[in-house]
């Protein structure tokens, strides 16, 4: 029998960062959901094919294979056989994956995959609707969050870190704009579900959100 532990929450409150290092202590296998819908959203800008067009979407996703594999432990998303880790990170994809993730044939190939990464392995998997869809019967389901103004500062300080123009009034505009629509697209939308396991990392270190992460997965598994 295979673990679970399930990570939901909006942009930026730190699941990635979270699911990584929980993933790492426990010696589990982490599933970064978002960056294959990120993957799909790539491909979708290379190609052309509007974030609102969503029979084009579903055309350009019917013929795409988006996979994740291993290398040397960490995570690498591939889009068409290509790694594309170094890709997808942009706020602009960011963007798109969050449009067109409302899309039902996107979320059913992808969760598709999702749920048969779960079944053979220990995972740390992370997302928008993981405790509510995607894995269901997890061990744990947490639900991380953070203030939407410490969020968008985070994710402020990232972009400028990496050399990137950033006007911190625009992220908090285009994050306030992207929880409104993940919980409250009609399929999959963000929740914080009944037995979810709340963490708020507002004022806690990673240190703290990782610890506390794995108390209360220990404490559900006993």
């Amino acid at each position: 029998m295979s673990y679970q532990i399930a990570i939901d929450g909006p942009a930026g409150a730190g699941k990635s960062t979270i699911a990584k290092l929980v993933s790492k202590e426990l010696g589990f296998v982490y599933v970064d959901t978002g960056a294959m819908y990120r993957a799909m959203a790539l491909n979708c800008l290379e190609n052309g094919v509007d974030k609102d067009d969503e029979a084009g979407v579903v055309d350009l996703v019917s013929k795409t294979d988006v996979s994740i594999k291993y290398i040397d432990g960490e995570q690498a998303v591939f889009l068409n056989g290509e790694n594309v880790n170094g890709r997808i990170r942009t706020p602009e994809v960011g963007n798109v994956a969050s449009a067109i993730s409302v899309y039902g044939e996107v979320r059913r190939k992808l969760v598709d995959l999702q749920q048969k990464l779960a079944v053979s392995e220990n995972v740390v998997m992370d997302g928008r609707d993981i405790g509510s869809v995607v894995l269901p019967n997890a061990d744990i389901k947490v639900y991380l969050d953070a203030e939407v103004e410490v969020r968008a500062k985070r994710r402020y300080d990232e972009l400028i870190a990496k050399g990137e123009d950033a006007v911190f009034e625009t992220i908090l505009s285009e994050m306030k704009e992207r929880d409104y629509r993940d919980m409250h697209r009609d399929i999959s939308p963000l929740v914080k579900v009944a037995d979810a396991y709340c963490v708020d990392s507002s004022y806690m270190t990673i240190e703290e959100v990782k610890d506390a992460i794995i108390k209360g997965f220990k404490e559900a598994i006993e």
